[in-house]
């Protein structure tokens, strides 16, 4: 980490209140921390518009009942496999399994791999969370 630099911030009353409340709520213990990592998520946000390396998870949820289900997620995910760091599989229930995908790679390939699985029938929901590939802020 660099050396800290100090910097006012002048915010209306209201506004405070609610940015003190937010991040009470969140179990920060000081405002600077929590201004950190609001900038760094806009960082981030940045990289993945732009098309930056990015590492995230790719979670969903599907019927495993579902033959195309089955048959189709294992070949998206050997298509991508040079951005697929590890996959997990659990069993929810009787008809649902939950799949958690780590990837890393170019945002526009990850993108990719949660879009192409999202779109396979019987997967009923997926979400893509990304971060930082790990470089110093």
């Amino acid at each position: 980490m660099g050396k800290l630099t100090r910097f006012g911030v002048s915010l209306e009353g209201g506004l405070l209140r609610k940015f003190d409340a937010f991040i009470g709520a969140a179990g920060y213990s000081n405002r600077s921390k929590a201004i950190a990592d609001l900038i760094c998520k806009e960082f981030v946000a940045d990289v993945f518009k732009k098309g930056g390396r990015v590492a995230g998870a790719v979670t969903m949820v599907y019927d495993h009942h579902r033959r195309e289900v089955v048959s189709r997620l294992p070949d998206i995910q050997h298509d991508h496999g040079g951005i697929i760091i590890s996959a997990q599989h659990v069993h929810l229930d009787h008809d649902n399994c939950l799949e958690i995908i780590a990837v890393k790679g170019p945002a526009a390939e990850v993108k990719e791999l949660a879009d192409s699985l999202k779109s396979v029938k019987g997967v009923k929901h997926t979400t893509l969370s990304v971060t930082s590939a790990g470089k110093p802020r």
